[in-house]
């Protein structure tokens, strides 16, 4: 959610997608647009050149079966600390692990907020996340789906340690459509930055194109075309973004807040 005044937000992943609810509040400053803020769109994140390739292999999962699904998150949980561990260190900036938890259940309570139909939640003030591992999420977890899903909340303290999400929060708009379009950039950069990891440990993944087509699928059919709030993309942007921080595995092409807005519609 988004308070530009407190400083605070937390982010929700919707289960059919890597994508969240934020919260609106009732007004704020107005101010120039496109965005010009300089933690947005220069960013020491976007310098340094792609994430250093590495290794990550998955951990095997079996369907319906929650202890297996924990090892394999936590297995991709401590690959993002290394890899986004080692760029901290080479841009300078301090960096701190998330904390990660899981949780069951829809009607649990993560950050102040239920989880409802996320698949992960993101705490921004308590820079942890959680990772629901439901029936749904255990029915068929063979795909790149749950990999995807923690490389987004992982995202998102990526952008909480390097003052984006503070940045977000306090970058003025003029109405509800201006707010909505920044709330989908800084999704979308989530996105993005989670195919940046993806592609810097794709050689090590087991996997073939059709798996990351696939995933693919999924973003496009999922975006807020099924959603009644556009907070987070249509679905072929979503997808353009995953596969564009994919392709270059490089923070730089993230770059969503100088993007034209048909990028982030």
């Amino acid at each position: 959610m988004r308070f530009p005044f407190l400083g605070a937000a937390a982010t929700v992943v919707l289960a059919v997608l890597l994508v969240g609810g934020t919260a609106v509040p009732a007004s704020a400053a107005s101010g120039a647009y496109p965005i010009k803020g300089p933690r947005l769109t220069k960013n020491t994140l976007y310098g340094g050149g792609p994430l250093k390739a590495s290794s990550c292999p998955e951990r095997a999962i079996t369907a319906d079966d929650r202890a297996s699904a924990r090892r394999y998150v936590m297995g991709v949980y401590e690959c993002l600390n290394n890899s986004w561990g080692e760029r901290f260190a080479a841009m300078g900036v301090k960096f701190t692990r998330p904390g990660i938890s899981f949780t069951t259940r829809p009607t649990a309570t993560f950050c102040d907020e239920k989880v409802g139909d996320a698949a992960g939640v993101y705490c921004t003030p308590e820079r942890r996340f959680t990772i629901v591992l439901d029936k749904k999420a255990l029915e068929y977890p063979y795909d790149l789906f749950l990999f995807d899903t923690v490389a987004h909340e992982y995202a998102h303290h990526v952008q909480n340690l390097t003052g984006i999400t503070r940045a977000f929060e306090y970058e003025p708009f003029s109405g509800r459509k201006e707010e909505l379009e920044q709330t989908r950039r800084f999704e979308l950069q989530a996105e993005c930055l989670a195919g940046v990891f993806i592609g810097s440990v794709w050689d090590s993944l087991d996997r073939t194109d059709a798996d990351w087509q696939e995933l693919l699928l999924i973003d496009r059919q999922s975006g807020d075309e099924v959603s009644k709030v556009r907070d987070h993309g249509k679905g072929r942007n979503i997808a353009d973004w995953l596969d564009r921080g994919f392709r270059t595995a490089d923070p730089a092409s993230c770059n969503t807040w100088t993007a034209p807005a048909s990028k982030v519609s």
